[in-house]
C-alpha cells in the first residue's frame, strides 16, 4: 500500500469533520465528492446557503472583540466575513468542525491570517509556520521517497528561535501523520562549520535550542543537503553525524530556498507535493496551492483529518 492510500485509510479510522469553504471551485467541489464517497471524511462545503445570519453575526462581534486593537470598526470585519473563508475559521476555532482546508482559490497569505486571527496560535509554539510532506517515486533517500519539508510557506528569514520551532512542530507532524520516527537535518550550504555566514550561526542557535526543549528528538545542523540524505557523502562530509545521512524531515534556512526547492522536487521528480500544511496553531489548518488538483485537496483533508484525531 503506498503513502497516499495509507493516509487515507488512517483518516477514515477516526472519522472527523472538516471544512471547505471554496464551494465555488469545481477541484473542491470535486474533491468533496470523491472524500464523502471513500468515506475518508466527514466534510461540510460551505456553500452560502449553509451559513446562518445569526451566527455570521455573532462571529463578527467576537472576532471585533478579539482583534480591535488591529482592525479600524466592524466595518472592516463584516468585509472579511462576506466570503466564506472567515466563517469557517471561526467555525474550526470554536469546535463546530476539527478542521479547516482552504487555498485553492486564496492566496497563501490570506488563508494563514484567517487561520492565525481565528484559530489562534498556540501558546506552547508561539511560531506559526508551514510544511509539506512529499512523496518522491522510486527514490530511495528519506522514508523510501517520503520526507517532510519546512517552512515553505509561511516565514520568510526565521530567526534562531522560528527555527527550532519549525524543527519541532515539522517533527511532531512527521511522528503523528506519517507515523515515522523524525530525523531532522537542518539544512544550510555549509557542513558543520564548512563555510561562514549568519545563516550558519543562526542554525547552531536554534540547535542549541532544540537540545534544551526536545532533548530526545533525532536533529542534526548545519548540514549541506547531500550530506543530510545521502549516507556516503555523510560519510564523507560529516561520518559522527546522528543522522547518517539518513533524513527524512529537511528544515530549510529560509523561505527562499523551501519554497523553491519543494517545486523543484515536485515538477523535476515528479513527486506529490501535500500541503503548505500550516504548523504552530490551536486548530489543525492547511493551505492548498492555487494550482492544487482535486486530489490534493482528498490528500490535505486526510492529513488534516488524521491531525485532528
Amino acid at each position: 500500500m503506498g503513502v497516499i492510500e495509507k493516509l487515507r485509510q488512517k483518516a477514515r479510522g477516526v472519522p472527523k469533520t472538516i471544512i471547505l469553504p471554496e464551494y465555488d471551485d469545481a477541484r473542491v467541489r470535486e474533491a468533496s465528492h470523491i472524500i464523502e464517497q471513500e468515506g475518508i471524511a466527514k466534510v461540510l462545503l460551505l456553500t452560502k446557503d449553509k451559513i446562518d445570519a445569526k451566527e455570521k453575526e455573532r462571529y463578527i462581534q467576537e472576532y471585533y472583540q478579539l482583534h480591535k486593537a488591529k482592525v479600524s470598526d466592524l466595518n472592516e470585519v463584516r468585509r472579511l466575513f462576506e466570503e466564506t473563508l472567515y466563517y469557517a475559521a471561526m467555525m474550526a476555532r470554536e469546535g463546530k468542525v476539527d478542521g479547516l482546508v482552504a487555498g485553492a482559490s486564496h492566496t497563501t497569505p490570506d488563508m494563514a491570517r484567517a487561520s492565525i486571527r481565528c484559530l489562534g496560535i498556540n501558546e506552547h509554539i508561539g511560531v506559526v509556520s508551514s510544511c509539506f510532506i512529499m512523496v518522491v517515486p522510486d527514490c530511495p533517500y528519506g522514508e523510501e521517497g517520503v520526507f517532510v519539508f519546512a517552512d515553505c510557506g509561511i516565514i520568510p528569514e526565521p530567526n534562531s528561535r522560528q527555527l527550532a520551532y519549525i524543527s519541532l512542530t515539522a517533527s511532531e507532524l512527521a511522528k503523528k501523520v506519517l507515523e515515522i520516527t523524525p530525523r531532522v537535518a537542518m539544512l544550510s550550504y555549509s557542513t558543520k562549520g564548512s563555510a561562514k555566514g549568519r545563516s550558519v550561526e543562526k542554525i547552531t542557535e536554534a540547535l542549541k535550542l532544540l537540545k534544551t526543549v526536545a532533548p530526545d528528538m533525532l536533529v542534526d545542523g548545519e548540514l549541506q543537503a547531500d550530506a543530510a540524505i545521502v549516507p556516503e557523502v555523510a560519510e564523507k562530509k560529516y561520518p559522527n553525524s546522528p543522522l547518517i545521512g539518513q533524513a527524512n524531515v529537511l528544515i530549510f534556512p529560509d523561505l527562499g530556498a523551501g519554497n523553491i526547492s519543494y517545486k523543484l522536487v515536485q515538477r523535476l521528480a515528479k513527486a506529490r507535493a501535500l500541503g503548505p500544511l500550516l504548523l504552530g496553531l490551536n486548530k489543525p489548518a492547511s493551505d492548498l496551492s492555487r494550482g492544487c488538483s482535486a486530489e490534493d485537496v482528498v490528500d490535505c483533508v486526510a492529513v488534516t483529518a488524521i491531525r485532528a484525531q
